[in-house]
This record gives structure tokens, sequence and C-alpha cells, in this order.
């Protein structure tokens, strides 16, 4: 069995925590992840007896969901390249990558401690078949991890007795199973619109996938990011009055707020697909309007707020004759951590103090477009 020749049949061992428990470390030593493959082969072996013509490969981690399913399934390539260098009969066709000295033998497969706190945790694993065998093992593998993938009495204990923690399931899903199962879970919190683009970054990367959200904004998909239209010239084209007009777009940025962490999560950046868009720190959205007009005041920056929502918006204005604001770019903070670094580069784009102007509301011009304050000069 050729390394070159082997096809990788992806799955996972996903263990359900039990409420209210942690597990205190996110990775094994190669000696627990050795003991655990092996005790994994074994369950394997009971439902495909044709796994024993296929190498077992297993990261001794625990990961979230959203580390697993991103672009080019990283986790997953990793373990693969790292399992076909492995001689043939090493380990009797079982191997398993764990941790050294508190570091994994690659950094795709090091689990990110900010996803730790999820319900189930997910060990990825593969076989790794000939490809005369790996169309009919795959098609099994389906078929009998959906009715039959409990995992062993003493792969269950094993897990608890070693990482510490209550399991109330410990079950072997193939990844389209790992699929199909955050598919339902997206679409039960009304992210279907997400799961699209998700999907077609994962499962056909070449193509656009375009999808409007549950309250009508665009996202398109292409080439390994997701765009979207200016939320300023999607208020603009609102109808209403001027307090339907701020509650929709408050709606808009909670919303691309709940896009925005997950999209980041797995991998897939946003990003404004207006031509001044400018790129800024990860959670933040900008883009220039207008160059600064010398003849009028020099510009400020003013902070759109929205109850229980923060900053949903910047804008930094210039007041030119009559008091009237004259736009030259908007900001838009999708994470906490984002506002400051928008701030800073308006700031330092326009030559001008970091002094934010809160506005206690969604300050709109006549045409419904975000302004700023009119002030009479003197």
């Amino acid at each position: 069995m050729e390394a070159q020749s082997l096809l990788a049949l992806p799955a996972v061992l996903a263990l359900e925590v039990s409420p209210g428990e942690t597990p205190p470390r996110l990775s094994l030593s190669r000696d627990e992840a050795a003991e655990l493959a092996g005790l994994i082969a074994i369950d394997l072996h009971a439902l495909l007896p044709q796994v024993n013509q296929a190498r077992l490969a297993l990261v001794g981690a625990l990961f979230d969901t959203v580390e697993l399913l991103r672009p080019g399934f990283p986790v997953w390539a990793t373990l693969d390249e790292l399992a076909r260098r492995v001689p043939r009969g090493h380990l009797d066709n079982v191997v398993a990558f764990g941790s050294h000295e508190g570091h994994m033998p690659a950094q795709p497969l090091e689990p990110d401690p900010t996803y730790a706190d999820g319900p189930m945790r997910l060990l990825p694993l593969s076989l790794l078949a000939p490809a005369d065998l790996a169309e009919a093992l795959g098609e099994r593998l389906e078929v009998e991890l959906v009715g039959r993938g409990e995992a062993g009495a003493r792969t269950a204990d094993w897990l608890m007795r070693t990482l510490g923690v209550k399991l109330e399931h410990v079950r072997y899903l193939s990844r389209n199973d790992l699929l199909a199962l955050t598919c339902v879970q997206y679409e039960h919190v009304n992210l279907a619109p997400l799961w699209s683009l998700l999907e077609a970054a994962l499962l056909t990367p070449y193509r656009e996938e375009i999808t409007l959200s549950s309250r009508g904004f665009e996202l398109r998909y292409a080439e390994g990011k997701v765009f979207i239209p200016s939320p300023a010239q999607w208020l603009q084209d609102q109808t209403g009055d001027p307090a339907q007009r701020s509650h929709a777009f408050a709606g808009i940025v909670f919303e691309l707020r709940q896009y925005a962490a997950l999209l980041e999560a797995h991998g897939l950046p946003l990003r404004l697909q207006a031509p001044a868009s400018v790129e800024t720190s990860p959670g933040g959205l900008l883009e220039i309007l207008a160059a600064v007009d010398p003849g009028f005041d020099p510009p400020t920056l003013f902070a759109h707020e929205a109850p229980g929502l923060g900053v949903v918006a910047i804008t930094v204005a210039q007041r030119g004759h009559g008091g009237q604001p004259r736009a030259l770019a908007h900001g838009y903070p999708l994470q906490p951590q984002a506002l400051g670094s928008l701030v800073a580069t308006l700031a330092d784009h326009f030559g001008i103090p970091p002094d934010l102007h809160a506005l206690g509301r969604i300050m709109l011009d006549e045409q419904g477009r975000l302004s700023a304050p009119v002030t009479a000069l003197h």
C-alpha cells in the first residue's frame, strides 16, 4: 500500500460533554493518543471489518466544530500528510499524533483555547484506504456510523478517566455527518444563509455563492472571502421614517456581527465589496468616501450608537458652508476589539486627533444617509 495511492476517509470521534464540565486540557500526550487510537481501531473493526485494510490516523487533540470546518479542511489535510509519511506496518498500521512538551507536531493540529468551552469536543481521525477499497469502504462508513456509531464502553470509559470529565455521549461521525449536523444547527438559529456561504467555501471553493441574510442583506462568497455591500449604502436605499431606518440599520449591524464572528471562526474573512473599502483589523470594516476639503472645517470623528449594541458605526465628517456636514468615511466595528483600531486608522488617515464624539443615536440626514450634527459656523 503505497502512501500516494491512499485515499482519505475523514471522520471524528465526537464527545458530548456533560453540562458544567470542561476538559482541563485540549491535547493528549503521544502515549495517550496511541492508546486511544488502539481502542478506536477495535471499535471501528467491530463496525467495519474492512478497516483492517486501511490505515487509521488520529489527532490526539480536542477541537470545536468551527476549527475543523474551515476551507481546505486544514486539520484533516495535515493529519493525512503526516500519516502518509509513516511506513506501512508501523504500530500495526494505526498512527496517532499527540503532544510532546506541550506542542502538537504541526501548527494546524493545535486546538485554539478560544473555542474550548463548547459542549461538543471533536477528535479528528482518518482512514487512509487503497483506491480500490476507498469507495466501498467510504459508503459503508457513512451507513454504519449513522446507525451504529456509538463508541465502545472501553473507549468512553478511557476518555472520561483520562480527561477527567463526564461525557453524555461518545460517538463516531463521518465528516459528512458533521457537515449535516452543523447545517441543522445553523438553520435552527436562523443562520441558514451563513451555512450556504460556508458550504460553498468548504465543498465548492472555486464557485461563487450569493445569498441574502434574514434581513435581506446580500452576502457573496468568492475566492475564499465573503463580500458585503456598504451598510451605509444599504441604509440609504431603505424606505420609511428616520426611526424606522435607524432601527433597520441597527438590525443589520447586529446581524453582521453574528456573521462576522462565525465566519472568522470558520476561517472566512468578511470584506466590503465597495470600491473605496480599506483593509483594517479583523472585526472591522472601513470605507473611504472622499478626501479632505481644505476649505472646510477639520474632520471630526462621530460615533453612531444603538441601544444594546453600543457604537454601530463611525462617521468622519467635515462641516462646510452653513454648517452642513460632509461625510468622508464610515467605519463599522463588528467586534468589540475593532473599535479602537478603526478610530486609530481613521484618525491616522485623515491626520486628526483620535477623539470620538458620541452621538447617542444613529444620526441621519434628510436623504436617510449616515451623517453628523449640523452646526452653524461663526
